[in-house]
């Protein structure tokens, strides 16, 4: 059994892989490429019944064509008298029965190609969007967006490839068939010497696999790097240091086109030699079987038209075969990737939440990347629509620890509930709909302002009046109403033509436009300036009460007024209080108040 499992992962992953997603449809394109081969093998059978017309005025053998008799047989048996005419209507009976099996096999690979596509770029998206946050963050961006854009595309190819050398597999086979039922002494001697040809593709292969790895290893590498070029491009530009970051980006680029060049001259290379090194085999096995072993020239004509067939489809099987190899190093990665994604898929629980009533509360919470502990023993308790403030040092663990309160990373050891249910058996979507997260970095999408602010939301007479409260809460009214065009403004890429301050009100807006139960704010007024901060911040005092407020904030100024403050450091609860309380009697907080001028 486990030589069975070897065989088939070294021999048949990919049409395993295939399978997984296109099932017993496989078996249809199978079944329609085998009736493509037998009716063509039929129509070529009837040529040597015409010879044989031909050369003898009218006289037919049927002995002549070995096997093969029986098709000539069974056409007399049903009162058919093989005549000149009747051998050609035959013959075009069977082409027009083999043009309609080819009609019906092509357009049935294109809607399993489409099928295969559109499921596993869906399967991609489900995979991605099911994907923890630890793993997400620790993770290659350059990859992912590489495996789910470009990648897709060349796995598309991969499939076509393969499954026109599957095809090109079922020809040979039935060509084959043929060419045996008619002369088995000229049909083995040609295998022989196909046989031998394909040793000259196997290195050709090889070649090519490894060249096809490589271009999607550097595939990933620019992709990541572009992310960077454009994601930072404001800095570089200001620092003159663009060129110089460009020059990584060109030489990615020119390893890239070293990896094609090579695919394509391996590619080249199989299509010169394919028609020759045919003639040479087929020369060769003619010469052998009517001069060294006297055969027959008749059977070994129509056995030829099978073995040309057999070849052409063979060497056609090559080439397909050397381009899958082209693209299967993006086989090879979307395997793996998909394999990450599973292993990095994040567990949901199945306890639903329909209200934030009561607490939420964090028990001897511990958490860390690897050997590197961040959160220590942290314990907590956050009452419903108390605002609550951490503030430390960077690196004491305040993001990481609202990170963990939004659902994005799990705990390690130790247990956090709300309204006295699990994390862990609580289905995190639910719970992560009452949230409303504003980030240091905005999220601004390349839409309209009002698309921005509502998430897509109908533009009805409820939604605009919300959209309308919203961004009088977070100070954008005077701003949106400057505008030509309102809060129809496209914003462009990540708000490019916004200041920072004005992607946070933004930011802010969104989230309050939502029907939410908790505000989570990490370093969301980092980049207003005073005047603004401090609308917003009287906005935030009016919310008080109305959500449970969670701020993340450098800037103290902020949260003088929130009902308790977290002080944190070296991943540790210090103390925590009013603002007040922790002026008096830790020295730490008193010097950051003091630095900062409050």
């Amino acid at each position: 059994m486990d030589t069975l499992k070897k065989l088939i992962k070294r021999y048949f992953s990919n049409f395993v892989y295939f399978f997984g997603y296109l099932r017993f449809r496989i078996f249809i394109a199978v079944s329609l490429s085998i009736a493509i081969g037998i009716l063509d093998g039929f129509g070529l059978s009837m040529f040597l019944p015409l010879l044989q017309m031909v050369n003898d005025s009218g006289a037919m053998d049927p002995e002549g064509m070995g096997n093969l008799s029986f098709l000539v047989d069974g056409i007399e048996a049903i009162g058919i008298n093989l005549t000149l005419g009747t051998v050609l209507l035959f013959m075009l009976v069977f082409f027009v029965l083999k043009g309609f099996a080819q009609f019906g096999s092509r357009v049935y690979r294109v809607i399993l190609q489409q099928y295969f596509v559109r499921t596993l770029r869906l399967n991609m998206l489900n995979s991605l969007n099911q994907m923890n946050f630890k793993g997400f963050i620790t993770s290659d961006a350059g990859r992912i967006q590489n495996t789910m854009t470009g990648e897709v595309d060349k796995v598309s190819n991969a499939y076509n490839y393969y499954f026109a050398t599957f095809e090109k597999g079922v020809l040979v086979a039935v060509y084959m068939a043929f060419a045996f039922f008619v002369n088995s002494q000229f049909a083995l001697l040609v295998t022989a010497g196909g046989l031998l040809t394909n040793l000259l593709y196997g290195k050709l292969y090889k070649h090519t696999k490894g060249a096809s790895r490589k271009l999607t290893g550097d595939s990933h590498i620019y992709q990541g790097q572009v992310i960077q070029h454009v994601a930072n491009f404001r800095y570089l530009r200001a620092t003159g240091l663009v060129e110089q970051f460009g020059n990584r980006l060109r030489n990615t680029i020119y390893q890239i086109e070293i990896s094609r060049r090579k695919i394509g001259v391996l590619s080249g290379l199989l299509e010169a030699a394919r028609e020759p090194l045919l003639v040479g085999v087929v020369a060769t096995v003619i010469l052998i079987q009517t001069q060294v072993l006297g055969g027959d020239l008749g059977s070994i004509l129509i056995s030829l038209l099978f073995f040309y067939r057999a070849l052409t489809a063979l060497t056609n099987l090559q080439t397909n075969w050397n381009r899958f190899l082209g693209d299967s190093g993006s086989l090879d990665n979307m395997q793996d990737f998909q394999r990450v994604l599973k292993a990095q898929k994040r567990s949901n629980g199945r306890q639903l939440i329909q209200r934030f009533e009561e607490e939420l509360r964090v028990s001897n919470l511990t958490f860390g990347y690897g050997d590197q502990e961040i959160l220590k023993n942290i314990n907590l308790q956050i009452p419903k629509n108390k605002s609550v403030a951490f503030v430390g040092e960077s690196g004491s663990g305040k993001t990481t620890l609202i990170n963990i309160l939004a659902g994005l990373l799990p705990a390690d050891q130790g247990e956090i509930t709300i309204d006295g249910l699990s994390f862990t058996n609580l289905d995190l979507v639910s719970y992560q709909r009452r949230i409303g997260y504003i980030p240091q970095d905005p999220v601004i999408f390349k839409d309209s302002i009002f698309n921005n602010v509502t998430f897509w939301a109908e533009s009805t007479a409820e939604n605009i009046t919300k959209f309308e409260e919203a961004i009088r809460q977070s100070s954008l009214s005077d701003f949106i109403n400057a505008l030509p065009a309102g809060k129809e403004t496209q914003l462009g890429n990540n708000g490019i033509n916004l200041s920072g301050g004005q992607k946070q009100r933004i930011s802010i807006a969104r989230e309050l436009y939502k029907d939410i139960d908790i505000l989570i704010m990490d370093e969301a007024t980092s980049a207003l300036d005073s005047e603004t901060e401090r609308a917003i911040q009287e906005n935030i005092d009016v919310l008080k009460g109305q959500y449970t407020i969670l701020i993340v904030a450098h800037r103290l100024s902020t949260i003088r007024n929130v009902d308790r403050v977290v002080f944190m450091q070296e991943g540790r609860i210090k103390d925590e209080g009013s603002f007040e309380d922790l002026v008096e009697k830790l020295p730490g907080f008193r010097k950051m108040v003091k630095l900062q001028e409050i």
